[in-house]
C-alpha cells in the first residue's frame, strides 16, 4: 500500500485532521479507501491516549478499572488495535465448530456479560460457588454494549477466555408492546458486538442465552429445538423474538464460517433474587409478587391480574438456569440451541393462586379479560437436556417462598422496579 494520507472530506475542503497518521497510541484507524488514485483512512481520536511504557490493564473483577476513562484501559492501540474493516479474516471453510467440550480451567479468565441483572448476577454467584475466581464483569457506565468499537477495546483489554453472553433488554406483555423498537435495537446490536469481539479476540468458549420466544406461537408442546422458525411468533414480543433468533443464527454462522466454539440455550421463564419487580416492564412472577406484596402492606384486599389465567407458562428458579449455563459451557458443544426448563408448566391462574398464598393469603383474586393472554402454552422439551445429565433442583412453590424471603430482606429502594410509596 502506497502513502497514507487522511480523508479531507473532499477536495479543496478543511481537513478534519492532521496530514498524515499519527505515530502516538491516541488515534484508531476505522478504515481505509481509496480517493483521487491515493491510499487515506478514516481515525478517530482516543480520549485518554495511554503512554508506551504503561501495560495494557483490564478492568477488575470487580468491574472497576485503575482509570476511570475506560479508552485508557486497551493499551498500545496503534501496535495492537485494528478496526472491524481492516481485520483480513480467513474463513474457515464448512467449519464444525466445537469439537469435544471440556471444562473451564478454574484459572480461565470469564466474562459475564449482563452480570447485574436477574441472570448475570446468578451466573457469577455459580462460577465464585463452584471455585472459578478469574470473573471480568464491566457495568453498563463502563461499557455499552451496544457500541462495537466500545467492546472491541473491551475484550482486547481483558482478553477473557469464556464468555457468558446473558446481556440484553427484557420485559413483559406490556414492556415488549410499547417499547418495541427498544427490544429489537438493543438486542439486535448486544448479540452483535459481544460474538463478533469474542470471535475476533480469540474467545475460547461463548455461551449466548436466548429465550422461550423463539418459538412459534402454535408450536406443538412440549416446543423441541426442532420448531425454531416453523411457524409465526407470537404478536406481542415479536420484535423481541426477532432479535434473540437472529442471536442463534449469529452464533451458528461463526460456527460455520470460523469454527468458533459459540453455543446458544433458551431458557424458559425465569425468575428468582434480583429480578424486575417493575409492574410496567416485569415478567409475570416478579409481577404477581409485587401486586400481592403491595396490596398486603396497603391493607388491599383484591388484586388484579391481566388476561383470562387460562394461559400456561413453564418457571425455572435463576439459580437453576445459572447451574444450567455452567454446565452446559463445560458439558455441550453442539451447533443446535438447546432448551433449558423444568418440562412442566401451569397455567397463570394456578401460578397467581400460589403467590396469593405465599404473599397475602386474604387477597382475592380480580382478572382483567380485557388485557390480553398471549402466547396460549409455552413448555419447553428438555429431553436433549435431561439425556445430557442436567435437571433443576428448585420446585416452582419452593421457589417462589425463597424470592418472597429475598425480596422482604433487601432495602426497597436497592430493589429493581421498586419506586417510592412501596413498603
Amino acid at each position: 500500500m502506497g502513502k497514507m494520507a487522511v480523508d479531507t472530506g473532499s477536495e479543496g475542503r478543511e481537513p478534519i485532521g492532521p496530514q498524515s497518521p499519527p505515530s502516538g497510541p491516541c488515534h484508531l484507524v476505522l478504515g481505509r479507501y481509496r480517493w483521487n488514485g491515493r491510499d487515506r483512512c478514516f481515525l478517530a481520536p482516543m480520549r485518554t491516549p495511554v503512554p508506551r511504557s504503561e501495560p495494557s490493564r483490564g478492568l477488575l473483577a470487580s468491574g472497576r478499572g485503575s482509570n476511570p476513562e475506560f479508552s485508557a484501559t486497551v493499551g498500545n492501540l496503534d501496535d495492537e488495535v485494528r478496526s472491524v474493516s481492516d481485520d483480513v479474516v480467513s474463513p474457515v471453510a464448512s467449519a464444525p465448530g466445537a469439537g469435544a467440550a471440556r471444562e473451564m480451567d478454574p484459572e480461565a479468565r470469564i466474562f459475564v456479560a449482563g452480570h447485574g441483572g436477574l441472570v448475570g448476577s446468578a451466573v457469577v454467584r455459580r462460577l465464585l460457588d463452584l471455585g472459578y475466581q478469574n470473573i471480568v464483569t464491566a457495568t453498563r457506565s463502563q461499557l455499552d454494549l451496544r457500541d462495537q468499537m466500545a467492546v472491541n477495546y473491551w475484550f482486547r483489554a481483558n482478553r477473557p477466555d469464556y464468555v457468558f453472553l446473558v446481556a440484553g433488554t427484557v420485559g413483559g406483555i406490556l414492556a415488549n408492546s410499547t417499547r418495541p423498537a427498544e427490544f429489537i435495537y438493543d438486542n439486535l446490536m448486544i448479540h452483535a458486538t459481544v460474538v463478533d469481539a469474542a470471535y475476533r479476540h480469540d474467545v475460547s468458549k461463548l455461551l449466548y442465552l436466548g429465550s422461550s420466544c423463539i418459538y412459534p406461537r402454535d408450536a406443538p408442546q412440549p416446543m423441541s429445538e426442532d420448531a425454531l422458525l416453523t411457524g409465526r411468533l407470537e404478536s406481542t414480543n415479536e420484535p423481541y423474538a426477532v432479535a434473540k433468533i437472529a442471536g442463534i443464527k449469529l452464533c451458528e454462522a461463526y460456527r460455520r464460517q470460523y469454527g468458533a466454539n459459540f453455543i446458544s440455550a433458551m431458557p424458559t421463564n425465569l425468575y428468582g433474587p434480583n429480578d424486575n419487580f417493575d409492574l410496567d416492564g416485569s415478567h409475570v412472577l416478579p409481577a404477581l409478587i409485587r401486586k400481592f406484596h403491595d396490596a398486603r402492606v396497603n391493607g388491599v384486599s383484591e388484586v388484579e391480574v391481566w388476561g383470562t389465567g387460562s394461559a400456561r407458562r413453564e418457571f425455572l428458579h435463576v439459580d437453576d438456569l445459572a447451574d444450567a449455563c455452567v454446565y452446559l459451557m463445560n458439558n455441550y458443544s453442539e451447533a443446535i440451541h438447546i432448551n433449558v426448563g423444568t418440562g412442566e408448566d401451569v397455567s397463570i391462574r394456578e401460578l397467581a393462586e400460589m403467590v396469593r398464598q405465599v404473599v397475602h393469603p386474604e387477597a382475592e383474586l380480580r382478572w382483567d379479560t380485557t388485557k390480553p393472554d398471549g402466547t396460549p402454552r409455552k413448555l419447553l422439551d428438555v429431553t436433549r437436556l435431561h439425556d445430557l445429565g442436567w435437571r433443576h433442583r428448585t420446585e416452582l412453590r419452593q421457589g417462589i417462598e425463597s424470592t418472597y424471603r429475598w425480596f422482604l430482606e433487601q432495602d426497597a429502594a436497592q430493589l429493581r422496579g421498586i419506586g417510592a410509596g412501596v413498603s
